[in-house]
């Protein structure tokens, strides 16, 4: 059953109150947000601009020691549960490569992660969910959170508070690979947990045309580069996800001497919590075996970063309903090896993160990135309709 206020925002549509388009707001806020990006934790200009609309429109702004970054609320008129909405506002170090007429203006940094789109789409929900306060049950406070890229922002803007007598939050990506108008909607496991490792080998170096008096640092680098990737496939279940990467091997300065150093970088992913906590120890084992076999040596370290995106089945039926009723096809959504910071909030409270189809022209992460406008209203429709909806089974259920 649909609520009337529900109705009212799928039939409303995209009208502000002021008789202005929505939609052409939230095309207006994306360029501008797109032609302006910045970089984690540097976010000065993007944080000014967001306080600025959200005042415009009459939306109260709460005030937690944030650098960077901009909370706000939406207060209903009836009592129920304060549900948090997520945007993350953040750009990459990338140079954009594209004939936009609002192409970055901003040499060598870019929205190519479409963190602009999120902004616009959860301003878009404010919006919809300050006309129709009357009916919201609960309290909306909206965060737009710095710092996603550099994996340690949504850790940052906890530690200020903003969680604070929130019960749930609700959080999500635009997805290149989906159509407009389709919600990837998955409970459990959606994105991995992201950890990284360093592994120094330590030989003795000497003249490259008399290895025998060495201990070459290199050769045994390149074995345990080898060894690691039999981990997945000999020391783990085969219904372990786990990708085990190595992403920098640097060792030498010139080409007449073997080097005494060789340094290993990367990451591994992982879905399930046993794997994650057994890959260290199996790592570790295997690099210190190799160097031991080489009469080198190793020192391994491991750097925690996030846990994995864990969505909480019990919002899972309302998500697919919200998403139903405005007349979106929902899928179920693919889990991917990426990492996000939105798993920060989910080992607080409950939370639940979705995708968004943009039908990107590239995935994420490249110069050419760019989406479809039309899935703003998409976006701003399924989180204000979201909002009002769990309020109102919230309600209901406390009854």
């Amino acid at each position: 059953m649909v609520e009337e206020s529900d109705k009212e925002i799928k039939d409303n549509g995209l009208k502000s109150n002021h008789g202005l388009d929505l939609k052409q707001k939230l095309v207006y806020y994306y360029r501008e947000l797109h032609k302006h990006p910045e970089l984690s934790f540097k976010e000065f200009k993007t944080t000014e601009a967001i306080r600025q609309w959200l005042e415009e429109e009459g939306i109260s702004l709460v005030d937690f020691p944030l650098n960077v970054g901009v909370v706000a609320e939406i207060r209903g008129t009836l009592p129920g549960p304060t549900l948090a909405l997520r945007a993350d506002i953040d750009a990459l170090p990338i140079q954009e490569d594209s004939e936009l007429g609002y192409a970055s203006q901003n040499e060598g940094v870019m929205h190519a992660c479409g963190h602009d789109f999120h902004m616009a789409s959860i301003l878009g929900a404010a919006l919809l969910l300050k006309e129709h306060r009357a009916e919201l049950k609960g309290t909306v406070r909206f965060i737009f959170q710095p710092g996603e890229e550099a994996t340690n922002g949504a850790q940052v803007t906890i530690e200020t508070g903003v969680l604070k007598g929130v019960d749930a939050i609700f959080g999500f990506h635009n997805k290149p690979d989906l159509p407009v108008g389709t919600v990837g909607i998955k409970s459990g496991a959606l994105m991995a947990s992201v950890d990284r490792f360093e592994i120094e080998v330590i030989g003795v170096g000497g003249h490259a045309g008399i290895p025998h008096n060495v201990i070459d640092p290199i050769v045994t680098a390149s074995q345990i580069v080898t060894t690691l990737q039999t981990i997945v496939s000999r020391n783990l279940s085969p219904f372990s996800n786990v990708v085990i990467s190595v992403t920098r091997f640097q060792a030498g300065n010139t080409w007449n001497v073997i080097p005494e150093r060789a340094v290993l970088e990367g990451t591994v992913r992982t879905f399930q919590e046993e794997a994650r906590a057994l890959v260290p120890e199996l790592m570790k084992r295997a690099a210190e075996g190799i160097a031991a076999a080489y009469g080198a040596k190793v020192s391994f370290r491991w750097f925690p970063s996030l846990p994995r995106v864990d969505n909480d089945p019990q919002f899972t039926s309302l998500l697919k309903e919200t998403a139903k009723e405005l007349g979106y096809k929902v899928v179920e959504a693919e889990p991917i090896p990426g990492g996000e910071d939105f798993a920060a909030y989910q080992k607080i409270i409950p939370g639940y993160f979705v995708w968004i189809g943009v039908e990107g022209t590239k995935e994420w992460h490249h110069p050419q990135y760019n989406l479809k406008e039309e899935a703003l209203s998409v976006g701003a429709n399924y989180f204000a309709h979201l909002a009002l909806k769990i309020g109102a089974e919230w309600s209901k259920n406390k009854k």
